[in-house]
């Protein structure tokens, strides 16, 4: 292979008609790292969500939260946008799992809001910075139907994919509480971008009859100002990392078409193929 033709060069190939922005962080856990921008500023949009699912976990294991706690549905928790606990009656009571459970899956807001109010802000930045995520940090609760709020959330690519690197290696916080997540992460509804052209037959056990050959644990998060998506894919040669966080681009309508959402998806398949093709590793 071209020692020219790096995997950088095809991405930025690749790149060339996009509108937008990118940062790009992939992990082979061989030694291999490709980043773009990785140590940029990008709205984290949902995928915030993943650094309070670890800060809970976090909690949990230090005898300061439990699982088990009961969470009331109020009027505070209200938000608009993706999730399904907004559908319940005020009162409505969770399991802090089962909340926790629901912010990942389906991205839910309400849910995110509770946990985030049971945690404490505080708290949740503080784990964050003691991860060594120093780029990283969530700034309020969510709420969309006020101007001028700011940001949601502030990470880089390379802090992302930091998390689920260490979740992949179970060095989080433990083996146990590390696949316990992994395990919420794999039922995640919304990872269009990195499986968006992924081979079918690879991806869909029951058709094929056979587990399914690749795996994805992961959170994406989408905003007017960002569309991102970040995880672990799982393969027959191992695991690796791939996080992508898109900005600066003209279209602020959610769609399935999206050109970050089609980009990215493009250059998760060129990571995937790549990754087969040499049986593990991003390069030789």
């Amino acid at each position: 292979m071209d020692p020219k033709f790096t995997l950088e060069r095809r991405i930025a190939a690749e790149l060339k008609s996009y509108d937008g922005r990118i940062g790009f962080y992939a992990d082979d856990f061989k030694g291999n790292v490709v980043s773009i921008n990785g140590d940029e500023d990008f709205e984290t949009a949902s995928t915030i969500k993943t650094y309070i699912l670890v800060c809970l976990f976090d909690q949990v294991e230090q005898g300061k939260a439990s699982l088990e706690d009961i969470l009331t549905y109020r009027k505070q928790h209200q938000v608009s946008g993706s999730g399904l606990v907004h559908s319940l009656d005020l009162g409505a009571v969770l399991r802090v799992k089962d909340a926790a459970t629901l912010m990942i899956i389906v991205s839910d807001n309400v849910a995110t809001n509770m946990i985030i109010e049971y945690l404490g802000l505080d708290t949740i930045n503080a784990c964050i910075e003691r991860l060594g995520c120093a780029s990283t940090k969530l700034h309020r609760f969510l709420q969309f139907d006020s101007p001028g709020l700011g940001r949601l959330g502030t990470s880089t690519p390379r802090d992302y994919a930091s998390i689920f690197a260490r979740l992949a290696k179970h060095a989080l916080i433990n083996p146990r509480a590390d696949q316990a997540m992994i395990e919420i992460f794999k039922k995640q509804h919304y990872n269009s971008m990195i499986t968006g052209e992924f081979p079918v037959y690879y991806m869909d056990g029951e058709d094929n009859g056979e587990e399914n050959s690749i795996q994805v644990a992961s959170k994406s998060g989408s905003m007017d100002e960002c569309r991102n998506d970040g995880g672990i894919v799982y393969t027959p040669y191992g695991p690796y990392v791939i996080v992508m966080m898109h900005k600066d681009f003209r279209d602020p309508m959610y769609h399935s078409n999206h050109p970050a959402t089609r980009f990215g998806a493009r250059i998760s398949r060129m990571m995937l193929d790549q990754f087969l093709a040499l049986e593990g590793r991003f390069v030789l």
